[in-house]
């Protein structure tokens, strides 16, 4: 069985490579990118894969069996098009079988929402597709916090404007697994599952940073429109307002939302103590 994972060279894509070629010969693995050259450390054969040229695609996915879509980082008005693409290209190219990594958020209200919208709408796009498939839906990733740790310490806290919201954050490696998988197992052909950890504040998330770090955080909140600005100022217009929408989200509890981890991997989620106190013992 072939199976195609398309975003391989980024973050996400390229750790699921690596996962699937735990449990597959990596002569079964097949990494598409938009810049083949990139994805060239994954060791598999790389095919082009750029969502923007469907006749690129099929050819690409000819022999694919099983095919993992990564959600795209354009615009949401311009990537439900390219999931299209993907979509309607594998089905031409006899693909039996599609894994999609969605997310989990607040589908109205927020500035993060059209992201979310344009998610679900491709969720729908690949249910009505005609092949065997699987969706998840990922939570909010736990490593950016820890990329961020030096400028938490600068601040002495965590600030935004999630409020006493609960946020189920997850890790990539976690992710790559639960996608591993869902790609070779056909039990959960026809589900859709949220691939996240146990819920926490922001207030708990500052304590475990303090754990792995030796730090002293807080946690303090802002308005959203306060966050909002604060964020732009820092990050520019879209990049800003985008942010300020997730945290709003986790605020609103809309990253609050019962996990499917154990039913897509058969083993528990890694526990945040556990994995600040790692992160503690490797630093």
């Amino acid at each position: 069985m072939k199976i195609a994972v398309t975003a391989a060279s980024g973050q996400l894509g390229a750790s699921i490579v690596k996962a699937l070629k735990e449990m597959v010969p990596a002569s079964d693995v097949i990494a598409l990118a938009r810049t083949p050259d990139k994805a060239a450390f994954l060791q598999v054969e790389v095919r082009p894969g750029d969502y923007n040229d469907a006749e690129q695609l099929k050819a690409s996915l000819v022999g694919i069996d099983t095919l993992l879509l990564v959600s795209g980082m354009d615009a949401p008005d311009k990537r439900i098009d390219q999931h299209r693409n993907v979509i309607n290209s594998a089905v031409e190219a006899g693909v039996k079988k599609m894994v999609y990594t969605s997310v989990q958020g607040a589908e109205q209200g927020t500035a993060f929402s059209p992201v979310i919208q344009s998610n679900r709408q491709t969720e729908q796009d690949v249910r009505e597709s005609g092949l065997q498939w699987v969706i998840g839906r990922n939570g909010i990733y736990i490593e950016p916090d820890i990329e961020y740790i030096e400028s938490y310490k600068k601040l002495g806290a965590i600030i935004n404007c999630a409020g006493e919201g609960k946020c189920g954050y997850t890790t990539r490696s976690e992710l790559a697994h639960a996608y591993a998988c869902m790609l070779t197992q056909d039990k959960h052909d026809g589900h859709t599952y949220n691939l996240n950890g146990e819920a926490i504040t922001q207030a708990q998330l500052a304590s475990y940073m303090n754990l792995a770090f030796d730090t002293n955080l807080s946690y303090q909140a802002m308005t959203v429109e306060d966050y909002k600005q604060d964020r732009i100022n820092e990050l520019g217009e879209f990049i800003g307002t985008v942010i300020s929408g997730i945290y709003q989200g986790i605020q609103l509890g809309e990253s609050d939302n019962p996990s499917h981890y154990q039913q897509a991997t058969g083993r528990e989620h890694i526990r945040w103590h556990d994995y600040f106190s790692q992160l503690k013992a490797s630093t």
